[in-house]
This record gives C-alpha cells, structure tokens and sequence, in this order.
C-alpha cells in the first residue's frame, strides 16, 4: 500500500469482499430472475434465493461482528495506552467523555496533533470524521482489517 492517509484508509479482504459476497449477490439475483421464469420449479428458486440470502446475510454479519467487535477492543486499549504514556494518568474518565468514533479517529494523529485534537474531541464534540479530515499528518494504521 502506498503511504496511507484519509482517502485510503479502508482495507478489502479480496476473497471475501471480491469474490464471495459478490457471487452470493450473482446466485440471488439468478434465483429471483428464475422464479418469475421457471414457473414448474417456482418453489425450488424462492427457496434457494432464500438460502443464498442467508447465506449472505450470515458470512457479513458474522465476519463484521466478531473483527470488529474485537479490533474495537482493541482500538480502546491502544487508547488508553497512548493516553498513559502521553499524560502519565489513567484515561478512564476521558475514555467515557469520547465516542468510540472520536477514539478510533485519534489512533491516525501523531501524539501533537493527538493532544490538539483529543481537547478539540472533548470540548468541541467534534465527530471522528471531523478529527481524521483535521489531521495534517497521517499515522498509518496497517494492522486493522
């Protein structure tokens, strides 16, 4: 990846986002197609879009839930870290002021923009989209999925 900033942050699983998904999207528009025409086996294709549908349905929902839940977990401890190494204190009662948006937008500032911008998070309510469209010197996360 070229040096990453706010354009190209987002990261693709290609077999999944390229691949997968887009032919479960194939076969379900195939199966609706074939229930308006193949009237003998209607039933059959509304039960296979069904299946596909669920299908899915079940591989995003569950990839998004347990990767993001856990890269969320993660982003708050990453946090809280930084926190204590920048001001030498607990974050707890900073954490609980902030959105998750707002922390997860901070992880991209370096530790003087993080400063200017976490004030800015907590006085000016200013939205994580706000903050990573405010940092003038991009810090790559590589490592979320």
């Amino acid at each position: 990846m070229r040096e990453q900033n706010y354009k190209n942050h987002r990261k693709f699983y290609p077999p999944h986002h390229f691949i997968y998904l887009p032919l479960l999207i194939v076969l379900e528009i195939y199966g609706i197609y074939k229930i308006w025409n193949d009237m003998e086996n209607q039933l059959i294709w509304i039960l296979f879009s069904i299946v596909i549908f669920l299908l899915f349905y079940l591989a995003f929902m569950t990839r998004q839930h347990y990767a993001l839940g856990l890269q969320n977990r993660m982003v708050m401890l990453e946090f809280k870290q930084r926190y204590f190494e920048i001001f030498g204190q607990r974050s707890d009662e900073v954490a609980d002021k902030l959105k998750f948006d707002q922390i997860a937008a901070l992880r991209f500032a370096y530790d003087d923009e993080f400063k200017e911008l976490l004030y800015k998070a907590l006085h000016e309510n200013i939205s994580g989209d706000e903050i990573k469209r405010s940092i003038k010197n991009w810090r790559a996360d590589h490592q979320r999925i």
